[in-house]
């Protein structure tokens, strides 16, 4: 029996697995469906070679059998031209895909990380959680990504506050895992995108809630019929 209906929204693959991927193991272990609605994508028309485009088909049907996915969607916005698109279409785009899924529980980036894709694509998202036009989302969560999240460097903006904490313990290791199918997105530490920045953020989030390893998450809103069996 499916508890609940799990939907990460991202600008980008590799944002899944940055912000959730532990929460998004721990979701389907327990029996959650999970799905990915992916934003962006890299097309030969738009200046990517065709070893490129072959590639990163690839990670991404290799990393939605590693998680296990119900549903994966793919928007096709060309990388880069999110900027492009009115949020009025934006909104119709993620609007279709939750009445496609009927997500219960929503992950979206966080609206102030400093790439402006994850700052449209949250905005866009927060439209799409009104409990009177979309009564079957319980809970909206924002996740934070390494490299975006933390370089904002705009003092009159809110900053990343989580208040919702998830034992990743279990998973962090297949978490690392999964982040290194994204060969072209990994670099060694000190970059932000390596193994040791992703673990010791994990045991940072850990420390704060008493676990080994845990993500964080801003809670943007919950109604009362949302529980976490």
């Amino acid at each position: 029996m499916i508890k609940k209906i799990a939907l990460v929204i991202t600008p980008h693959p590799d944002d899944e697995t940055l912000g959730c991927g532990g929460t998004l193991l721990l979701l389907k272990n327990k029996g959650y469906q999970i799905n990915w609605l992916i934003i962006t994508d890299v097309f030969e028309d738009f200046g990517f070679s065709k070893e490129k485009v072959l590639s990163r088909n690839t990670e991404i049907d290799t990393v939605s059998q590693r998680y296990g996915f119900d549903k994966v969607i793919r928007v096709g916005i060309p990388t880069s031209k999110v900027d492009e698109i009115s949020k009025g279409e934006l909104v119709g785009k993620i609007s279709n895909a939750f009445n496609e899924i009927k997500p219960n529980i929503i992950f979206v980036p966080f609206y102030n990380d400093v790439h402006t894709d994850h700052k449209a694509i949250a905005e866009a998202t927060v439209s799409c959680t009104k409990w009177f036009r979309y009564p079957y989302v319980e809970k909206v969560l924002y996740y934070e990504t390494l490299s975006e999240t933390d370089f904002n460097i705009d003092s009159t903006a809110s900053r990343f506050n989580p208040n919702v904490y998830i034992d990743i313990s279990e998973y962090l290791d297949e978490k690392l895992n999964i982040m290194k199918i994204y060969e072209s997105e990994m670099e060694e530490f000190p970059f932000p995108r390596s193994e040791k920045a992703i673990r010791s953020l994990a045991y940072l989030r850990g420390a704060q809630c008493g676990a080994e390893a845990a993500e964080a998450f801003e809670l943007l809103r919950a109604n009362i019929k949302f529980r976490l069996e």
